[in-house]
């Protein structure tokens, strides 16, 4: 998130794009605005930096809730939600994989795989 948030403001993002809907997982987990998240990236901040602040700013969370979060969020599927079930599904298939056993995540990293296989040449 924080390097997606550098290049958008490099203009050298291409074609992820800052403050998405995966960012907003993370935003509103630690109840902060994306915009506020972009301003301290503006400043210069440094990973530990960006890191300390959302852990200073928003909604104080436990070492618990900080703990099992990603934990949750690894083994997010969009399968069974109504509203993202169709794109998931499509997004899957055509990579090969089963979206009833696939986490957003896997689908993401197969993804980047795929869109940016190097290629070799002798």
């Amino acid at each position: 998130m924080a390097d997606k948030g550098r290049a958008t403001l490099n203009g050298t993002n291409g074609e992820y794009h800052f403050n998405c809907p995966l960012d907003n997982m993370l935003f509103g987990f630690k109840g902060v605005d994306g915009e506020d998240v972009r301003n301290v990236l503006h400043s210069g901040a440094s990973d530990e930096e960006v890191a300390e602040w959302l852990n200073t700013h928003g909604t104080p969370r436990t070492p618990e809730e900080i703990k099992a979060w990603p934990d949750d969020r690894e083994r997010l599927s969009f399968h069974n939600v109504p509203e993202k079930k169709e794109w998931f599904s499509n997004e899957c298939r055509q990579f090969g994989l089963d979206p009833a056993r696939t986490t957003l995540f896997e689908l993401l990293e197969t993804d980047d795989r795929e869109s940016h296989k190097l290629v070799v040449t002798r």
